[in-house]
């Protein structure tokens, strides 16, 4: 029985190409579509579960509001995680990073610039599952100046992944040793270094500071712990020790600071939900959102209705076609089980034939799908053996949603309706088709708006003002190298032509270091009269070569030697102190939080208006600019025409002065710009899907257009005989569909406009959803419409009359 519904089933493919073709064409790229969302979604669901303890596994946090400024932030104090071991017997291990910045190693006799460097405890390898490819994991990071590379990173260095004992100079002074060599750290991690530097290292790691949040914790708890339990109990450890600290540096209690607004709170989050749910402050690694995942899956499933929906609407449409062989079949004795099976075989003889298809076109796309997302994806069955019954399963539901409506209406068809010609027909009737065909538009319309507001939001970003002039300044990284004589190169390098100013500093608006502290209006550090805000240290040249505006008052000048003891404010802090007038004001400042009595009186100075110095998912907080020596970055504002030849004269002078050093710069517009990389990308993945959606929305209204200029083949000829033109003929035809489109819009825009408007919320900084975004969606949807029917309607228009009248 199978056999001859497989044979039945192909002669009707084989007879209508042209219906069939379309069919499968739409199905494949709905399925191709949804098989690469599922292994992107796969991809960013799987980040971190290669760890043995993932489930176990998880990172403190610290949530800190305090003198009018809220903190969400990815680290702790130093001993949170000795601590936390000691005191809560359901934590089995704990393991600290600190991030700080990059080291200059030597490779032969050449410095080589690492910035994926981190500090470590000796237990990552009890917490982390890092295979060690040499050297013992137990021992490999308990001593001080001690180092484990990556396997790539070893080879680099020493042309093998047995470097154990080997050494290498560090920043041309410290000579640290090679305790191991693991493998690769995976892409699907929220951090990913080359280099795991010893913590012991570090003096800082065990100053018992715990007003100085600085160190990412990680701890894994024991078999069966419940960390929302262990949470719970974190407010008294908050109490137990970080009160007496704040007492002596604040002289006020927890009590006290909990009556004004403010605290301290500790929690949980779990490794495995880093990547998709975090985007606090000082994160080990860009990551990503949930959000895109939620996105992206329902375009998907979306694109695939849409080619599921493109099956109902032509077999249903077609069915005049097969009544004719229903009614033969029942009058011989068939049963309707038996026609719904012969028709649901047609279906998932056209899913499996799309599949094939669709597989190739995944395999064909994979490549460009990757440059867009940024991803290593491959689509291996040997690696993901499990993916097979998956696609099975994916098949098997694609060819019962889209063949089981036709089945069951094809096979409902009575004998007798069927030999007096009572069969409810044509395009206009049936009211599920035109439903339908809206509800694909209604998809297509969502995903054009979403696109347009998308690309309109990152046009946004690029065309945002942000306080600063961020276009020509060049920006030289990582210029520790020249040492003492940074102000020497900084002489030097203004006297090139082509270079207006330059600055030395470790603080720029875009990614860079970033220091936080409470800065006081009082004497008496009166925590009410508190600012917690950003304190950069810069140079005199910083607001110029940045072109920052002064709102009130000047710029830091060396005719004033009191300027060792001034401050400039932006504006967001000079409207939490409340000053009436801020010039002049003292604030006092302690600089190391380990000696609260070294307190410096500063005198403001200026006010320089707010400028954008973190993500415009925020808005700016208060910040202090301070005359310090930081050597982190040389930015240099310049203006040639010959940029290229411009940087080699700058390189040239910073090769001289520091030899051997690498010369890192790039332009500060890129650096900005680099900041939603996440955003562009996922924009143009957007972009692409919807296109698809639009493709086989289109695909199903050309195969629509052919039916209904099919059906109505005799009134064309009656029409042209009575004096109807061709253009007559085709706005007839069209109508009905740029109908529906109109509905599809009118549904559309308000749902577009509630998802787009939910999105652009994440943003402190956004553009508006302009009028035009869905007067712009519904002409090219509607535009779509009109270019697809056009050649079947044009087509029948032309038809000869006599032809048309003699078609049966």
């Amino acid at each position: 029985m199978l056999k001859s519904y497989l044979k039945i089933a192909l002669r009707k493919l084989w007879k209508s190409k042209g219906f069939s073709a379309i069919n499968i064409i739409g199905l494949a790229i709905g399925l191709a579509t949804c098989l690469l969302i599922m292994l992107f979604v796969l991809d960013e669901l799987d980040y971190d579960r290669y760890h043995k303890k993932a489930d176990r596994i998880y990172r403190v946090d610290t949530d800190i509001k305090f003198a009018g400024n809220r903190f969400i932030s990815a680290v702790t104090p130093d001993p949170m995680g000795p601590t936390l071991k000691k005191d809560f017997p359901q934590i089995e291990q704990f393991v600290r990073f600190r991030s700080a910045g990059g080291l200059l190693l030597k490779k032969d006799n050449e410095n080589v610039q690492e910035n994926r460097v981190i500090y470590a405890d000796s237990t990552l390898f009890d917490v982390f599952t890092f295979p060690m490819l040499d050297g013992d994991a137990k021992t490999a990071l308990q001593e001080p100046n001690s180092l484990v590379l990556t396997a790539t990173t070893a080879r680099k260095y020493f042309n093998t992944t047995q470097a154990v004992g080997k050494s290498i100079l560090i920043d041309n002074q410290h000579t640290y040793k090679v305790t191991g060599v693991i493998k690769d750290i995976p892409p699907q991690s929220h951090f990913n270094f080359d280099i795991f530097v010893s913590l012991a290292t570090l003096e800082e790691s065990r100053r018992n500071n715990w007003l100085s949040n600085n160190f990412n914790t990680y701890v894994v708890l024991k078999e069966g712990a419940n960390p929302k339990q262990l949470e719970a109990q974190f407010d008294a450890l908050v109490v137990k020790y970080i009160g007496p600290q704040v007492r002596q540096f604040l002289s006020a209690s927890l009590d006290d600071l909990k009556k004004s607004g403010s605290h301290v709170k500790h929690s949980l989050m779990p490794l495995t939900s880093i990547h998709l749910h975090s985007d606090k402050v000082a994160e080990l690694g860009a990551n990503s959102s949930i959000q895109y995942v939620y996105i992206f899956s329902a375009i998907a499933f979306f694109i695939l209705l849409i080619a599921c929906v493109n099956f109902m609407n032509l077999s249903t449409a077609r069915s005049a076609n097969r009544a004719r062989e229903v009614g033969v079949r029942k009058v011989l004795g068939s049963l309707k089980t038996n026609l719904v099976k012969q028709f649901l075989t047609e279906s998932m003889l056209i899913s499996c034939i799309a599949l094939v298809l669709a597989l190739l076109l995944t395999f064909a796309m994979l490549p460009y799908f990757n440059d867009l997302a940024a991803k290593n994806i491959t689509l291996d069955f040997r690696a993901t053996p499990w993916l097979i019954p998956i696609l099975l399963l994916l098949v098997l539901i694609t060819g019962m949603l889209a063949g089981s409506y036709p089945a069951f209406y094809l096979s409902s068809f009575k004998p007798i309706q069927v030999i007096k010609g009572k069969l409810a027909g044509g395009f206009k009737r049936s009211w599920l088709r035109s439903s339908l065909v809206v509800f694909q538009f209604v998809i297509s319309i969502v995903l054009i708006i979403a696109t347009i507001v998308i690309y309109k939001q990152l046009h946004f970003i690029q065309s945002h003002k942000p306080g600063f002039n961020r276009d020509q300044v060049a920006i030289i990284h990582n210029s520790s190298p020249l040492g003492n004589k940074a102000r020497v190169f900084r002489e030097e390098v203004v006297k090139l032509a082509g270079v207006e100013n330059a600055t030395i500093t470790g603080y720029l608006p875009t990614d860079s270091w970033r220091n936080d502290n409470p800065v006081f209006a009082d004497p008496t550090l009166d925590r009410k009269r508190a600012v917690s805000m950003q304190t950069w240290d810069v140079d005199h040249q910083y607001i110029p070569t940045l072109g920052m505006e002064m709102v009130a008052g000047r710029n830091f000048s060396k005719q004033f030697p009191t300027d060792s003891s001034a401050i400039i404010i932006n504006e967001s802090a000079a409207k939490m102190y409340g000053f009436d007038d801020p010039i002049g004001k003292n604030l006092y400042f302690i600089r190391d939080i380990n000696h609260p009595e070294n307190v410096s009186t500063l005198h403001i100075v200026g006010i320089v208006k707010d400028f954008n110095f973190s993500s415009l998912r925020q808005h700016v907080s208060p910040l202090a600019l301070m005359l310090g020596d930081n050597q982190g970055n040389v930015a240099l504002r310049i203006k040639s025409k010959d940029i290229p030849h411009l940087v080699s004269q700058i390189e040239k002078k910073y090769k001289a002065i520091a030899p051997g050093a690498p010369f890192d710069l790039t332009f500060m517009d890129e650096d900005f710009n680099n900041q939603y990389r996440t955003e562009q990308r996922m924009g143009a993945i957007a972009i692409s899907f919807s296109v698809l959606a639009i493709l086989i929305a289109c695909l199903g209204l050309f195969g629509l257009a052919a039916y209904a200029a099919e059906q109505r083949t005799k009134e064309i000829g009656i029409r042209k005989v009575l004096g109807a033109t061709v253009s007559n003929i085709t706005a007839m035809l069209s109508k009905d569909f740029l109908k529906l489109v109109i509905i599809a819009a009118l549904i559309a825009f308000p749902l577009a406009w509630w998802v787009m408007y939910s999105w652009l919320q994440d943003f402190a900084y956004r553009t508006h959803i302009s009028w035009w975004v869905f007067i712009l969606a519904g002409l090219l949807a509607g535009g779509i419409a009109i270019i697809t029917v056009s050649f079947q309607t044009i087509k029948a228009a032309f038809m000869n009359p006599v032809k048309s009248l003699r078609t049966e």
